[in-house]
């Protein structure tokens, strides 16, 4: 069992930044925290979740939703078992709970596949 757990969200203004964290506990799993592709969901009310971001294992290659390409970027420090997203140039259309995910790949995490949840952090961008 790996435990995630989101924070950094909040209010903004439109045209801010937030950078949320993801704190993955992974001893239960019997998995190092390296063994997991990484990434990002969004649900906006109404809507169903949608992917934004992910990052392989080793934290080399990342790949993003076209709506947030080029304003967020997601990392991760193996040291801290953290994964973060730094979201610049925010839009009210970014309101949403946001999750992180953990799943086997970066490829599986894309895809969808995803073998573990945080309970999610809300954002909200005011106009």
């Amino acid at each position: 069992q790996v435990q995630l757990v989101e924070s950094g969200g909040g209010l903004v203004q439109a045209g801010g930044s937030l950078r949320l964290s993801c704190a993955a506990s992974c001893a239960a799993s019997g998995r190092s925290f390296t063994r997991y592709g990484m990434g990002w969901f969004r649900q906006a009310p109404g809507k169903e979740r949608e992917f934004v971001a992910a990052i392989s294992l080793s934290g080399g290659s990342t790949y993003y939703a076209d709506s947030v390409k080029g304003r967020f970027t997601i990392s991760r420090d193996n040291a801290k078992n953290t994964v973060y997203l730094q979201m610049n140039s925010l839009k009210p259309e970014d309101t949403a709970v946001y999750y992180c995910a953990a799943g086997a790949s970066q490829s599986k995490v894309v895809a969808g596949a995803i073998d573990y949840w945080g309970q999610g952090t809300q954002v909200t961008v005011s106009s």
